[in-house]
């Protein structure tokens, strides 16, 4: 078994569309760890706020069958593709790292983790995980990000009342 560590966001219906996405991953992988939620900016594009947060889980796939099984997790949810790179998502899951039973992070972090969103849910979930790009853990590279730069707004999965306003 190895732990996989992922990111996942939505700016369309984003509370519905992650507790749909948490309870899929539960039922294929069982327990998992989640993060709090946060609210942020659309980075790249003037769009609606998005939700995010971060998830462990254990997994008997290889990275790239999971991505693959995550991206149709996407597509179930109605993820579309064929518009621009950086627009409105109803599920955004991106594959942070991947740890063997061996301990080993056998592929490269992903730029998200420059931003915010993505540094402090995971950060919070996996402390001391050091990835092969920086020496420090994720609890001193949140320590030293640049939070006033990209705030984030706790939020809970649970009140749907301002999804309206995000869609």
């Amino acid at each position: 078994m190895a732990r996989a560590y992922l990111s996942l966001g939505s700016n369309v219906e984003p509370r519905r569309h992650l507790r749909a996405a948490l309870a899929a991953l539960r039922e294929r992988f069982g327990p998992l760890v989640v993060s709090p939620a946060y609210r942020s900016r659309a980075v790249g594009f003037d769009g609606p706020d998005f939700i995010n947060l971060a998830v462990a889980l254990d997994s008997d796939l290889a990275p790239a069958e999971l991505d693959a099984w995550l991206h149709g997790l996407e597509d179930r949810l109605g993820r579309r593709r064929d518009g621009p790179r950086y627009a409105d998502r109803t599920l955004d899951i991106d594959l942070l790292a991947w740890v063997g039973d061996d301990g080993r992070i056998r592929m490269a972090p992903r730029p998200e983790l420059a931003h915010a969103f993505v540094l402090r849910p995971l950060a919070e979930i996996a402390p001391q995980l050091r990835l092969p790009d920086d020496d420090r853990s994720l609890a001193e590279r949140w320590a030293a990000f640049a939070q006033a730069c990209e705030p984030l707004t706790p939020v809970s999965l649970d009140d749907d009342a301002d999804d309206a306003l995000t869609r």
